[in-house]
């Protein structure tokens, strides 16, 4: 198997999906002769034509408002928003029609559309392109919302996005676009969404995460393991639906949790995923859950930013709370 970056295993995806399915097109600002700006479309439009991959003018309202009609007239639009603080402008799009299709047609059409969305710290961006806002689009009925952690899982969800009937959030770490490679096979890989994963197996503590934040879970684990602790990973890849069986089945095993994430810990997704195993594992918990998130304010500029993200001593110190607590 070839070894990939998150990019291009990406890109592989797109382009073996449009291999095999005419309806599949491509919209975004400067995905064409330029492939995107951070090149994941890159050379797709010299096979495709550009009538598939289609550069669009600088308006995200009518990328959306495009790919909802394509969508229920047949086609399966996957759009690429060029950095996720961008997205709001076609919020609109997204809660007011795409996201409601199947409830206001009772079933009788649905929105297959993709928005790809470059989100989160790390890379030293600018204003408007460092945000992770995923509880914006988790919250919202009929939107799901995938975000992988590499590019074995980024590859067969982005595939599994394309192939589902309702539109999908698909959430891209700008720091593991080419942050480290991992084999992925050329043969066809299709995720599930709304399922997580065990990462790694332990018995004392569960720390959960996803997107860019399981690399210092890793990380974190690792320096654990030094000390003689045993922690148990999960990646949620998909945070809504939320996958909660895999979190309790955990919980009521190793009795104490730690929730990761970079968005700001007020109203976060660390609230639901907390109030899930509230209710389903209340009993198996010896220790309150911690959690280790962004901050509640604007993400800084770059010499502040490394401060602001979750890292491996702040989740090291979270997870030693928890087994501290008798």
């Amino acid at each position: 198997m070839a070894k990939m970056t998150m990019v291009e295993a990406l890109n592989l995806a797109l382009r073996q999906e449009m291999e095999n399915d005419d309806s599949v097109v491509l919209l975004g600002e400067d995905i064409g002769p330029d492939g995107g700006v951070f090149r994941v479309t890159d050379s797709l439009i010299d096979t495709f034509g550009s009538d598939r991959v289609i550069d669009t003018p600088l308006a995200e309202a009518a990328i959306i408002g495009m790919a909802v009609g394509m969508g229920v007239h047949g086609l399966k639009p996957v759009c690429e928003i060029q950095f996720s603080g961008f997205s709001y402008q076609n919020f609109h799009q997204l809660e007011n029609h795409a996201a409601r299709f199947r409830w206001r047609t009772q079933g009788r059409l649905t929105v297959p559309l993709v928005m790809r969305a470059p989100y989160g710290g790390g890379v030293r961006a600018l204003e408007h392109h460092s945000e992770s806002r995923e509880a914006y689009w988790a919250h919202t009925p009929g939107l799901k919302t995938v975000i992988p952690s590499g590019p074995r899982n980024a590859r067969a969800l982005l595939v599994a996005a394309i192939r589902d009937p309702d539109p999908v959030i698909f959430y891209e770490s700008k720091a593991l676009y080419r942050a480290f490679r991992e084999e992925v096979p050329e043969k066809e890989e299709v995720g599930e969404i709304g399922k997580s994963q065990i990462i790694r197996q332990g018995d004392d503590v569960t720390i959960i995460a996803y997107g860019a934040m399981l690399q210092p879970v890793i990380r974190a684990a690792d320096e654990l393991q030094k000390e003689g602790l045993s922690t148990e990973i999960i990646d949620l890849l998909t945070i809504s639906p939320l996958d909660n069986s895999l979190m309790v089945e955990s919980i009521t095993k190793t009795g104490r949790a730690v929730v990761v994430h970079e968005a700001p810990q007020s109203f976060g997704p660390g609230a639901e995923i907390i109030t899930q195993l509230m209710e389903g594992a209340f009993y198996y918990l010896e220790a309150p859950i911690e959690r280790v998130t962004g901050y509640d304010t604007i993400i800084p500029y770059f010499s502040r930013e490394k401060d602001y993200l979750p890292n491996v001593t702040r989740i090291v110190r979270a997870a030693k709370a928890t087994l501290q607590n008798p």
